[in-house]
């Protein structure tokens, strides 16, 4: 039996995190979308055979128990004591470590596409409850629509879909490790963000609300340590983009268009400067 999954991408419209929790890990208050830019999971599964591999057509990823695939595929067969085992093959398209959440949204597919295969009828709240053992992101992938994700990333309320836009995506040529970023965090020191301006903005279907609403507040964080990440977003800013800002812990920068014509301008200007860049759509 085997089954292909889509993994989209997510941008971070909007992130805070405003204090550590007891065991170390951060309480986040974040809306996240999906966009058309994914990654492609095919999964084969054989009774019996418990053995999970993962391949993937990057050499920068891992195939073995530190790829979050191969987590999510082990965390189902032990949770479930499920006899038998999954070959994973993931088309990548996702930037690594872009900060815009492919290996999570790779794991979320798994665990949906396992979920079916395995016939195990898992809900998928409780998908995301078990995601969460993976990774933060995990969880809101699970769902892959727009939606505000707060607690440790388990909390997901789904929100209605963005008005018509166009997402220009940015990679510079560099990765960012997102612990490194977690462990420079001061919360005091933050420059916390009121998350209720953008919650209104997407509840009202306003796209000039929503762009004034954006925010990142780990922007300045990774910034100090890659000063590129705030020239690109000055530039994405200067070529007429309506609002801009870095997704996650960076390095990607995303530029909000109405209008695909200056989403296409704005690509083409970018394309001497950065390497990796994308014209994408939310997915709805």
């Amino acid at each position: 039996m085997e089954t292909t999954e889509k993994a989209p991408a997510k941008l971070n419209l909007f992130l805070d995190t405003p204090y550590n929790h007891a065991d170390g890990l951060q309480e986040w208050n974040m809306v996240m979308t999906s966009v058309d830019l994914a990654d492609y999971v095919k999964i084969e599964t054989k009774p019996g055979k418990r053995a999970i591999s993962v391949h993937t057509d990057t050499g920068f990823l891992p195939n073995d128990s530190r790829n979050l695939a191969y987590q999510a595929a082990k965390l189902l067969q032990h949770e479930f004591h499920v006899q038998a085992g999954a070959k994973i093959r993931i088309k990548k398209n996702i930037p690594v470590a872009a900060g815009m959440g492919g290996g999570s949204s790779d794991a979320a597919a798994v665990l949906r596409g396992l979920n079916n295969l395995w016939n195990l009828g898992v809900s998928k709240k409780q998908l995301a409850e078990l995601g969460l053992q993976i990774d933060s992101d995990v969880p809101y992938c699970v769902y892959s629509q727009t939606a505000y994700v707060y607690g440790k990333g388990e909390r997901i309320q789904l929100l209605r879909q963005l008005p018509a836009m166009y997402f220009v995506i940015a990679k510079p040529k560099l990765s960012v490790s997102t612990p490194k970023i977690l462990r420079q965090i001061d919360h005091k020191s933050l420059d916390h963000l009121e998350i209720e301006g953008i919650l209104d903005a997407i509840k009202q279907n306003d796209f000039t609300k929503i762009c004034a609403n954006v925010g990142n507040v780990l922007e300045p964080v990774t910034g100090q340590m890659h000063p590129q990440i705030l020239q690109l977003k000055d530039r994405i800013l200067r070529y007429g983009a309506e609002a801009a800002q870095m997704s996650g812990t960076g390095p990607t920068v995303f530029g909000i268009c109405r209008k695909e014509s200056r989403a296409q301008h704005l690509v083409n200007s970018l394309k001497g400067f950065c390497p990796e860049v994308y014209l994408v759509r939310p997915v709805n």
